[in-house]
């Protein structure tokens, strides 16, 4: 291990440019609760096993249309549990090798919280592949618009439904997350569309083998974060991954089974 990690530590002071791909593995050390599987689910939501429902069946823009006080249940309290977090110490030690070797950093996530805009990284140079439960769409999309979230559902815990939800605001029907969820046919992709091209941008001004992919807490049972750093990889960038269960990467790409805020912690001590 100490010898992958001094690895690490050279990569990172050799990188002109650091693309942060981070899954839902990043915010376990903030105390975000993880979805691995149905279990991991039902342990962060026990109702939703009384009631046979998965992750998948929670996380449908279905579940708005039929009920949008249980759909904004579910997404009333992440919210609100959101909000609340306070990112752990690995999001501003990425910060401060940027900043100490003089680098250009873009993230990368799958993660619907906002906790990179949180941690203070630059709001142009992070892309939300799924979106953001920090903003709103209309349900019935109206209006190809989407918007900023200011409200605050008040959730029922004991049933888990919402007992104020948001509205559109333009025409005050039920509003969604703006999410990409499961079996999504009416997201509004155009704010992550935007994030997407100003990705390419930064990647037209590094050249490959200047690049350093930290890849963290991106699992394969949603691989979208893993095939893009390995398809980074592929184009010439090294790949350092993170990841407690599922590390593996071939060479000259670095391995660290650690969990997120360890495995930082311990490159810092490194460099």
């Amino acid at each position: 291990m100490q010898q992958v990690l001094a690895q690490g530590a050279k990569y990172i002071k050799e990188a002109k440019a650091l693309i942060l791909t981070a899954g839902a593995g990043m915010g376990v050390d903030s105390g975000l609760p993880d979805f691995r599987g149905d279990q991991g689910f039902w342990r962060a939501y026990p109702l939703y096993q009384q009631l046979g429902l998965s992750f998948v069946d929670a996380a449908n823009p279905a579940r708005f249309a039929q009920d949008p006080s249980f759909a904004w249940g579910f997404y009333g309290h992440r919210l609100g549990l959101y909000r609340q977090c306070r990112p752990h110490a690995g999001f501003a030690l990425i910060l401060q090798w940027a900043a100490r070797f003089g680098q250009e950093i873009f993230v990368v996530t799958s993660n619907v919280d906002g906790q990179f805009q949180q941690a203070g990284y630059d709001e142009a140079k992070i892309y939300e592949v799924h979106g953001s439960i920090h903003h709103l769409q209309c349900l019935r999309n109206c209006r190809p618009e989407i918007w900023e979230n200011s409200e605050t559902p008040v959730v029922d815990l004991t049933q888990m439904k919402a007992k104020t939800y948001p509205c559109c605001k333009f025409c005050g029907r039920v509003a969604r997350p703006n999410i990409l969820m499961f079996g999504d046919a009416a997201w509004q992709g155009a704010r992550s569309a935007a994030q997407e091209t100003r990705f390419h941008q930064f990647l037209s001004r590094h050249q490959p083998h200047s690049r350093l992919v930290i890849e963290i807490g991106a699992g394969q049972a949603v691989p979208t974060i893993r095939r893009l750093s390995q398809g980074l990889g592929r184009e010439g960038a090294r790949v350092m991954r993170i990841n407690p269960r599922e590390a593996e990467i071939t060479a000259p790409h670095l391995s660290l089974p650690l969990g997120g805020l360890e495995g930082l912690t311990r490159l810092d001590q490194a460099l």
